[in-house]
């Protein structure tokens, strides 16, 4: 029964963290629209905030658990590099529900989610849903990897739970680095007329399978002790590499029209983000 409570309770912070991606679509109730430079700040933030929480969080527990040579450490940072640039091809090859080339836009996913809810359709909000089961996944993990010290000493008491610090953390964390997800989920919805409301809730609709992932992942390290590292590092190369290949990219096509192409925001953001988790290093 402990067990299925620590489920229950992982299950909660994962589902947390996709109702902050609905936090995005917010301010739209009170502005028109934001500027480019608000958004790559955004997205710099959420950038420091992942990168800071895997290395300073993930990678320093998956050592705590290592001994001698880290391969497992090493070999799961190298299959969360995987994951992620799998996802990618995937989303290539079925070419966004078969609407074409679209250039540079890195996030065209936000534009299909945008018509199939626009549109209704069943199929296409179960292939969405699909896609961004695959999309999303990393962050459940790095969630559910962050609570396998759960129920131990020194955690920080909620509900009656010995939280540990670093799932805490990383609740937070992936919590904020949704919110700018959820604004770009909701930029294409404001422009096709949709209510407001259903902007929130296709934000997070879209976020839905990291709960899910956060529950399997935390199965599987209690279960198997002996691959936290390998867990560890699996969310930290995911995190990291997620980080190099969509927000910072994301974050510069949005500012291209700065005069500076947006770098300034994005540094200082992504400052702000890793300011926000120096507390990881007590950790």
């Amino acid at each position: 029964m402990a067990f299925i409570g620590n489920l229950v309770l992982v299950f909660v912070a994962g589902f947390i963290t996709a109702l902050a991606t609905g936090l995005g679509a917010l301010p739209f109730f009170f502005v028109e629209e934001f500027s480019d430079r608000w958004n790559v700040g955004l997205w710099g933030t959420a950038s420091g905030i992942m990168v800071a929480a895997s290395l300073f969080g993930l990678l320093n527990e998956g050592l705590a658990y290592t001994s001698g040579l880290p391969v497992l450490l090493g070999v799961g940072l190298l299959a969360g590099v995987v994951l992620v640039e799998l996802s990618d091809r995937i989303l290539d090859w079925l070419d966004m529900g078969g609407h074409g080339d679209h250039g540079d836009d890195d996030h065209d996913e936000h534009r299909l989610e945008a018509e199939a809810f626009a549109e209704g359709d069943p199929k296409k909000l179960a292939l969405i849903l699909g896609i961004l089961t695959v999309h999303s996944f990393p962050e459940g993990v790095a969630v559910g990897v962050s609570f396998a010290e759960l129920g131990l000493e020194g955690g920080v008491g909620v509900f009656g739970f010995a939280v540990p610090v670093l799932a805490v953390f990383m609740t937070v964390a992936i919590s904020i680095h949704n919110i700018p997800e959820g604004t770009a989920i909701a930029i294409p919805m404001r422009a096709m007329g949709l209510s407001k409301w259903r902007m929130v809730g296709a934000a997070v609709f879209s976020s839905l399978p990291q709960p899910i992932g956060a529950v399997i992942a935390f199965a599987f390290v209690r279960w198997a002790q002996a691959f936290l590292p390998f867990g560890y590092g699996f969310a930290a190369g995911a995190m990291v590499y997620l980080v190099a290949t969509e927000f910072v990219p994301e974050a510069l096509e949005t500012g291209r029209d700065l005069p500076d192409g947006g770098r300034s925001a994005l540094v200082i953001g992504f400052a702000a983000g890793v300011l926000a988790m120096l507390p990881l290093l007590s950790v």
